[in-house]
């Protein structure tokens, strides 16, 4: 499959999501030529904020969490932000979701703070991941390894797991990403 003839779930809370790990995958992607459906908690607007602190984009969802199925798509992307992600990993939608995606071997992506959805899903033991480095322990406690790495690609336990550690990451992650979708 190719880039421009898959389908992406990019899923967030609606706050708080690190506005540059959100808008270059799906700005990339669409570019690209991907079919990327934005997922949030509500309809509502969704604000990211740049560095946790500072206002950023206002982006409008596609769709609501709970009305999107991983059957539907070829590959997960969660972005970080602290708050936003500390809000989908105890969303069942967004915590089912992953589950979904890594039992039927698709792939997912995390960057930052994203990692931390996979460890509340279940999804991280056996798996080598770069999140960022405030949730190494979280990564190691749930049976994973975290490694320091501008990304890392893991394909055990039947499913591609795809991380970054932060924004800076960005060209490293975009890249693998089109590449696990046939770029």
């Amino acid at each position: 499959m190719a880039v421009n003839a898959s389908k992406v779930l990019i899923i967030v809370n609606n706050w708080g999501i690190e506005e540059t790990e959100l808008t270059r995958p799906l700005n990339d992607l669409k570019a690209a030529g991907a079919d990327v459906t934005l997922a949030a908690t509500t309809l509502d607007k969704c604000e990211t904020v740049e560095h946790d602190r500072y206002e950023g984009e206002t982006l409008t969802p596609d769709a609501k969490l709970s009305d999107v199925q991983a059957s539907d798509y070829d590959l997960l992307v969660v972005p970080g932000g602290t708050c936003n992600v500390d809000r989908i990993r105890v969303n069942e939608d967004a915590i089912t979701l992953a589950q979904e995606f890594a039992h039927e071997g698709k792939p997912i992506a995390a960057i930052c703070h994203g990692a931390w959805l996979l460890v509340n899903a279940g999804l991280i033991e056996g798996k080598t991941a770069s999140p960022c480095r405030y949730i190494a322990a979280d990564i190691e406690n749930a049976g994973g390894r975290y490694v320091d790495s501008q990304l890392t690609v893991d394909d055990a336990n039947g499913w591609k797991l795809i991380t970054s550690r932060k924004p800076d990451d960005l060209d490293y992650f975009v890249g693998a990403i089109k590449d696990a979708l046939g770029n």
